[in-house]
């Protein structure tokens, strides 16, 4: 064992370690440029971009050479994936669903119902648009407003839908525009933080319109199809509205259930009813202008009941007179026992009802008639107030409080300009209901601008022909106290735009209870898919559940969580109350599609290049 050696440092260890493989590495370089010399016995130069050889040892590196230490290598990303990042670069948010399903070829494609413009954004839109306040409001806003403030309603909120189309048209045309409608034209213009904000109100608007269209339904299911189908009965005078929103909300939570069961099996079934709802709307309007004409020539009879100038419910008495003959003999009426404390002559009454006479007038007495002028002019009232006739002379007395028990017509909630505004305004708003359905088109950048442009126009033609020239021969035809009688308990209980109808009331009631289900149906399809695209976006994080669905990409989770808020909506009970609610939403989200069209427009970015020109 030799007993004599060198002690070397480490540091000398490692040098001549190195020193070692700079020589091996020097003689290796040496060899192959003697094989791959030329012809001439001239080696080929040796250059660090022409076959070096510490490039081919480099490949080693890769991926760690953008690492400063060597804690960061596993962190830092690759050159060449930088590179290849940049070379493929888009301005659309990586995030979207949409178009990683396009860039990734393993996922399999799935059939989803593709439409076209007609049957996907046009018939939505009109559907929406000729809906529940048409048959339900639109009179006792004529009665309440009056013409002249009724044509400014109409004008205004027609204005904002056909700007807010024309907006709404030139962003869908600037790019691609898959699931989610108009929620993705503002985030990608707003970007997607501010768009997830507006989309989530315009979400919720949608979806309170599917409660308000469902309570419609049930409207006019229990009062004018089979009041006998109520499950809670009033037991004492002026318990009827209590009584009337917990059937509204039993039946709303019944038809929602069936509803959300429907749009649940598939689209296309919803699609396949459109039609038949939409041939029933136009019978409607049809029917209700071949009254307007029979009331020229041979006005209907539907006598009005008025306590002086107070308007009288027929539905607890039969005969409009304090008294009546039978065998020559004078005998009081049930309508004096309502008054009165017995059916004696001298009994004690009511000090009204002994000041003023009962009298009976038409309450349709037809277009010929001259009542357009006392319809001209707004009559707002408080809430709990009785309706009364203009002009009607009578002679005011000490009232009991509250009129409790008296067969009068009141007026349930309290009436001025904005609250009709509120209550007209989700007519119009049908101009969404076409975009909101974008994943299910087949060009949806050539059929939103198309059936919107085309379902707004008709629209717009509707305003301006049908429902302007329906708020004039409204005002017309039929008396200013019917008008403002909502629920027609002065004409026996019937629909007041189905007393002005020919052939039949039927057809105006069954046309309207056929047109509001299929707006809901159309609000519980489209509702789902905008959450469904928020949420893949991913903006929201404990909303990400609701991007999942079936494998045809339907929301199934959205539609729960649709179903679950549209259910809120019900509980409210009363149309009149949700209608302003999802009328700020939806007043909302036109701001926004406005806003994210001028502002692209006035900083002229360079992305902004919509094909549909006619916008400002």
């Amino acid at each position: 064992m030799p007993t004599n050696f060198t002690v070397v440092p480490v540091e000398a260890q490692g040098e001549e370690r190195d020193l070692a493989e700079r020589d091996a590495w020097r003689r290796e370089e040496e060899e192959d440029n003697r094989d791959r010399g030329s012809g001439d016995g001239i080696s080929r130069e040796s250059s660090p971009f022409i076959n070096n050889a510490e490039m081919d040892r480099g490949n080693m590196y890769e991926g760690k050479n953008m690492a400063l230490f060597e804690e960061e290598m596993d962190s830092n990303p690759m050159v060449s994936s930088l590179l290849n990042k940049l070379a493929n670069y888009t301005n659309v948010t990586q995030g979207v669903v949409e178009h990683e399903a396009d860039e990734d070829s393993k996922r399999k494609e799935v059939k989803v119902p593709r439409m076209g413009t007609f049957i996907g954004v046009y018939l939505p839109c009109l559907q929406n648009i000729l809906g529940v306040i048409l048959f339900l409001r639109l009179t006792w806003i004529v009665g309440t407003a009056g013409v002249l403030e009724s044509f400014i309603i109409v004008f205004m909120c027609c204005a904002c839908t056909m700007l807010t189309a024309i907006s709404m048209s030139a962003i869908a045309t600037n790019g691609v525009v898959p699931a989610g409608g108009s929620y993705y034209m503002i985030s990608r213009s707003l970007g997607p933080e501010f768009g997830g904000a507006v989309g989530l109100c315009f979400y919720l608007g949608t979806t309170f319109a599917g409660a308000m269209y469902i309570l419609g339904t049930i409207e006019i299911l229990l009062t004018y199809i089979s009041p006998s189908a109520a499950i809670f009965k009033a037991e004492e005078a002026g318990e009827e509205t209590e009584a009337m929103l917990n059937n509204m909300r039993v039946y709303g939570t019944c038809i929602i259930i069936l509803m959300a069961i429907v749009v649940f099996v598939g689209v296309k079934y919803v699609n396949k009813l459109a039609l038949v709802f939409l041939a029933c709307v136009i019978l409607s309007i049809i029917a209700i202008y071949a009254g307007v004409i029979k009331t020229a020539i041979d006005p209907p009879d539907f006598p009005i009941c008025l306590l002086g100038n107070r308007t009288l419910s027929t539905r607890s008495f039969d005969t409009c007179a304090k008294f009546t003959e039978k065998n020559n003999e004078t005998k009081t009426t049930n309508l004096w026992l309502l008054f009165c404390n017995s059916s004696s002559p001298n009994a004690m009454c009511d000090e009204y009802f002994s000041l003023n006479n009962v009298t009976e007038i038409q309450g349709i007495p037809g277009i010929l008639s001259g009542v357009l002028i006392d319809n001209l002019w707004s009559t707002y009232s408080e809430k709990g107030s009785i309706v009364e006739k203009k002009n009607q002379p009578s002679v005011s007395g000490s009232e009991d409080a509250k009129f409790g028990g008296r067969p009068y017509v009141f007026t349930d909630i309290m009436t001025y300009f904005t609250v009709l505004v509120g209550i007209y305004f989700p007519s119009v708003t049908g101009i969404m209901a076409g975009s909101n359905r974008s994943g299910d088109l087949k060009d949806a950048q050539k059929s939103i601008p198309t059936g919107t442009i085309l379902a707004i126009s008709t629209t717009s033609f509707i305003f301006s022909v049908i429902d302007l020239s329906c708020i004039v021969l409204f005002g017309a035809c039929i008396e200013g106290v019917v008008l403002r009688d909502k629920f027609g308990e002065a004409v026996n209980g019937n629909l007041v735009v189905g007393t002005l109808a020919w052939p039949s009331p039927w057809v105006i009631v069954i046309g309207s209870f056929f047109s509001t289900c299929g707006a809901g149906l159309q609000s519980l399809t489209g509702a789902p898919r905008l959450l469904q695209a928020i949420a893949r976006d991913g903006i929201v994080p404990f909303i990400q559940v609701f991007g999942h669905g079936k494998a045809n990409s339907e929301p199934t989770w959205a539609l729960l969580l649709t179903a679950a808020i549209c259910e809120i909506g019900i509980l409210i009970a009363s149309l009149d109350s949700v209608a302003p609610i999802l009328s700020m939403f939806f007043l909302m989200c036109c701001m926004f599609v406005n806003l994210a069209c001028a502002v692209q427009t006035l900083l002229r970015t360079p992305n902004w290049r919509p094909r549909f020109k006619y916008y400002h």
